[in-house]
């Protein structure tokens, strides 16, 4: 790993830190207790980017095949999911959201955002989400690195 200034190292952990807390806070204020971490990823996951394989989501998720089909096997049986024919290989199967998965993300989607804008009018001056707002595409970048 290359040597980073010790300032910018400080500033990478406080980051790091701030990050998994908005994270967790944000997973307190929905379903987070009904699902877990992988199965929100997975739903998250197929939301955004379409329908896809079994390895394919525990490769992306970096999860054993035999965990990703626990996940799969519990989030279908709570009907999120739909499956399919590969239509590059019919042999594969593929899955994607059912329409009570995508309103599930949707919900949750909604219920965080709702959250975070009653947060930013009641605990954050106009300045304040103003900086935030400059911040947005400094952040968007880190994330793309």
């Amino acid at each position: 790993m290359t040597r980073v200034p010790h300032q910018i190292a400080q500033l990478a952990g406080q980051l790091r830190g701030v990050v998994g807390q908005l994270h967790r806070r944000l997973r307190q204020v929905d379903n987070a207790e009904v699902l877990t971490p992988t199965q929100s990823a997975v739903l998250g996951r197929l939301n955004r980017e379409g329908a896809a394989t079994q390895s394919e989501l525990a490769s992306a998720e970096h999860v054993r095949q035999q965990s990703m089909a626990a996940t799969i096997a519990v989030l279908d049986e709570l009907g999120y999911l739909e499956r399919g024919s590969d239509p590059k290989d019919g042999r594969r199967v593929v899955l994607s959201l059912s329409d009570l998965g995508r309103k599930t993300v949707q919900g949750v989607h909604q219920h965080r955002d709702e959250w975070l804008a009653a947060a930013l009018a009641a605990g954050f001056t106009a300045r304040e989400r103003s900086t935030i707002a400059e911040a947005m595409p400094l952040l968007e970048r880190l994330a793309q690195h």
